[in-house]
């Protein structure tokens, strides 16, 4: 098996895990590539192709045996190969994304309807997310195959309906090929249509100076001229709707069956991405190479309740 190009998920029996992991076969199966189950920090096993999981005879089934299993009946055309590793889970699970296309980690829903919507991430996918080499999807417990894919009423079944929209996080000022590319090319796996979403807000500074002036400053300090004008936000606005235009051209060129939507919004870029999520299948974020993830990355994965990934790039 070639690694380079596998999807890989974490186990670790949690029903959270296994969601993930069915959501990692079906993505696999899109792409045809094969699927790899990891169970990272137990004894080590020798890995095992599916269905000739290798359990000894009077032995109790592994959590990683029952996942490779339950998938190889849902899934029987999908190459599968099951591993355990003795490395804890956070480097064991970077060291897989570095020979990954993707990697898929399940994060505990909300299910206290007194709570917020969306995940509640756990320290691992959080650290995975943040370092991995490889695109991360987190995937919410609970999340079914129906819930990437559009309702349609009366007799459609759920497998064969179109699938809901694929969203992007765009910032204009660091529009990554990488991360471009990854949501053209999931769109286009799917056959889904993809919304490029750029959210922004009025520049701070007027002609003259700061538009929220010091609170030290005097009223006779205070200019009108330093609060930027309707005709300044306008402008602003075209300016950032050319640039996002220009910005998806070619890879429009490049993939001309993706129906794209571009929206550019006043606002905070988190809440934004948490007001289009609703209702796409998966929604695509960025995370510089080296850094930490950004504000919006993180408001994403703690309130949207679609599956979110996390691509790095340069």
């Amino acid at each position: 098996m070639n690694s380079a190009t596998t999807i890989t998920t974490g186990i670790d029996g949690s029903p959270a895990s296994l969601d993930a992991a069915d959501w990692a076969a079906r993505e696999a199966g899109r792409r045809r590539l094969p699927l790899r189950l990891l169970h990272a920090g137990t004894q080590h096993r020798v890995s095992a192709r599916v269905p000739d999981v290798d359990v000894p005879a009077g032995c109790t089934r592994s959590a990683l045996d029952r996942a490779a299993i339950q998938l190889a009946y849902a899934h029987p055309a999908l190459d599968i190969v099951a591993r355990d590793t003795e490395t804890p889970a956070v480097p064991a699970l970077l060291a897989a994304a570095a020979e990954s296309e993707t990697l898929v980690l399940g994060t505990r829903g909300r299910t206290d309807h007194s709570a917020q919507a969306g995940f509640l991430a756990g320290s691992v996918a959080l650290a995975v997310a943040a370092s991995a080499a490889c695109p991360v999807v987190l995937v919410r417990a609970g999340e079914l195959p129906s819930d990437e894919r559009e309702f349609t009423p009366g007799g459609t079944p759920p497998s064969t309906a179109p699938y809901r929209p694929v969203v992007l996080g765009l910032d204009l000022e660091r529009p990554a090929d990488n991360l471009i590319g990854y949501a053209f090319d999931t769109a286009a796996v799917r056959s889904a249509p993809l919304l490029v979403v750029h959210a922004w807000t009025p520049p701070p500074y007027g002609d003259r100076g700061p538009a929220v002036p010091s609170p030290d400053a005097s009223p006779s300090e205070v200019s009108p001229s330093d609060v930027p004008s309707a005709d300044d936000v306008r402008d602003h606005e075209t300016g950032r709707r050319r640039a996002l235009a220009g910005t998806l051209r070619s890879w429009c060129h490049e993939f001309p069956d993706v129906p794209v939507v571009e929206e550019v919004v006043h606002g905070r870029p988190g809440d934004q991405l948490l007001r289009v999520s609703t209702g796409a299948g998966l929604l695509v974020v960025g995370r510089r190479a080296g850094e930490r993830l950004g504000r919006a990355a993180r408001t994403a994965i703690r309130q949207v309740t679609c599956p979110v990934a996390v691509v790095p790039h340069d």
